[in-house]
């Protein structure tokens, strides 16, 4: 698994080139991302910097024309955070844009994401898609996204959980089969995270993956990403 940091301290950047962390950035966020590092752009819609549509893409399509697209893991379309039908409405007509810059489109499942058809858009997503766990904590850690990481797996999708600050969520996310996550707590405490965050994951390389454990014993189709 590859936790997603801020780039804000030498620590973390040294962490990040080493190949240890990988980036997440945000149209807020000023700070250069290290050579090398794979990197994920969120859209700021969770929070109060939200400056509007044309805004976020003018910046999207310079952070790929910087840094390129081959090391994108993926680009968060956006959502209305905890508003499943919402984030649809507001993702579907930028899932080709962002697939036309040649990189992983990201969507946002919200609360009731789960509930019938057609709350998450699998086809527009594409084979290289990405369904980023969203929502509220008490369904980011319930049933609900617990059935949507499941689909999305053995759709071979990528699926990443944020706002995992903690040990235990960083476990939950291992069993939900996640494949990246990230957290403000490199944004509140860079250096501190990076000396508390780097020994878990290493825990979780060097012991048997939960999610293996716990699995159905059906084996999900593998991702299509480097790590």
């Amino acid at each position: 698994m590859l936790y997603l940091a801020t780039p804000s301290t030498p620590e973390v950047r040294d962490a990040m080139r080493a190949g240890l962390l990988g980036c997440i950035t945000t149209p807020r966020q000023g700070n250069r991302i290290p050579d090398g590092t794979l990197w994920a752009a969120d859209n700021g819609r969770f929070g109060d910097g939200w400056r509007g549509y044309d805004d976020w893409w003018s910046w999207l399509q310079r952070r790929v024309a910087e840094y390129g697209p081959d090391r994108c893991l993926f680009a968060v379309a956006p959502d209305r955070p905890f508003d499943a039908a919402g984030t649809l409405e507001d993702s579907l007509p930028w899932l080709p844009r962002i697939r036309a810059l040649g990189i992983p489109a990201g969507f946002a499942a919200q609360n009731g994401s789960e509930d019938g058809e057609g709350l998450i858009p699998w086809d527009e997503l594409g084979p290289d898609g990405v369904v980023f766990l969203a929502g509220d904590d008490e369904w980011k850690l319930g049933d609900g996204a617990a059935k949507v990481a499941d689909e999305a797996r053995h759709r071979g999708l990528w699926v990443h959980m944020g706002r995992v600050n903690t040990r235990r969520r960083l476990r939950i996310a291992e069993v939900r089969g996640c494949s990246s996550v990230d957290g403000t707590t490199f944004a509140q405490f860079p250096d501190a995270s990076v000396r508390t965050v780097l020994p878990w994951l290493a825990d979780m390389r060097d012991r048997p993956s939960l999610f293996a454990a716990l699995a159905d014993g059906t084996e999900p189709t593998t991702c299509r990403r480097p790590l």
